[in-house]
């Protein structure tokens, strides 16, 4: 490696303290000190999930399509990232300061792509406050990539009248009438928005449970009621994992998205209360 910096410890971020939706200049030379942790306290606090153990486990995997470093001869290497950081970590990771470090590796020279791999795991665990998993996968192996689409019943052909954007959390009904079903839900109409710059996170999202039987149309509605809200991709997974959770009280639930890349990168968090996370398949969106 080109540069003797060495990860530098995160300090806690509020969002105004983020690079996010500010101009900032590019780096193309290694520098971890890019990297800038949110707390998860922030929204969780607001679920009443900030004390005690959380209602779920998980997992938060990001796949970056934009890493590039230079070998010891000067020569460009590319990789797609896979990187996996653990749910129950202080701090999540904010995007564009991801993006920002990724950006930063593209004139730095490396000895091996095991040592890029070393260098992002120790950097990624140091801004998470807890370890993180990375796998690099190089181009001999890309032939190897799956794409795979979430399966189960879709929500999104029922035809229904939509009238709120923001999180609304009435539409949650269950039918007490009927017997306890086990049923898979997915729709391809989530979207969000940051909640610095507002700018569209686009989803695609799965909801597994077993359970007595949930409206399906005011699921529908529900999933739509974020459309304009702010909030970022981890902590919209957990507040609709909550808010199924407390309204329609199923016995097992899991809610997993997929959103599309942004800056050559995609966050898929996985949240579940008795499966583990699913293979980090991409979707014909991403």
């Amino acid at each position: 490696m080109s540069t003797d910096k060495s990860p530098s410890k995160v300090s806690i971020k509020a969002p105004d303290d983020l690079s996010l939706g500010k101009q900032v200049e590019y780096e193309f030379e290694y520098n971890p000190g890019l990297l800038q942790g949110v707390p998860r306290s922030l929204s969780r606090d607001t679920l009443a999930l900030g004390k005690g153990a959380l209602p779920f486990s998980g997992i938060d995997t990001w796949t970056g399509y934009e890493l590039s470093w230079l070998n010891t001869k000067g020569k460009p290497q590319i990789a797609i990232l896979e990187c996996d950081v653990p749910i129950t970590s202080e701090f999540l990771i904010e995007s564009k300061s991801f993006k920002l470090y990724l950006n930063s590796f593209n004139q730095s020279k490396f000895a091996s792509p095991e040592d890029v791999r070393k260098t992002l795991e120790a950097d990624l665990s140091n801004c998470a406050g807890e370890g993180v998993s990375v796998n690099l996968i190089l181009p001999s192996a890309f032939e190897t990539l799956k794409f795979k689409e979430f399966s189960g019943t879709l929500l999104d052909d029922l035809d229904i009248d939509v009238t709120d954007y923001s999180p609304e959390t009435r539409f949650l009904a269950v039918d007490s009438e009927q017997d306890e079903v086990s049923e898979t839900l997915v729709s391809h109409l989530l979207k969000s928005n940051c909640l610095i710059t507002s700018q569209p996170d686009w989803a695609s999202i799965q909801i597994r449970y077993q359970g007595k039987a949930i409206e399906h149309e005011g699921l529908l509605r529900y999933l739509i009621s974020f459309r304009q809200h702010n909030e970022f991709h981890e902590q919209c997974v957990e507040r609709i994992y909550n808010d199924i959770m407390q309204l329609c009280k199923p016995n097992k639930l899991t809610v997993c998205a997929r959103y599309t890349r942004r800056g050559g990168l995609d966050i898929n968090p996985f949240r579940s209360n008795f499966e583990a996370p699913y293979a980090n398949h991409r979707q014909a969106r991403q």
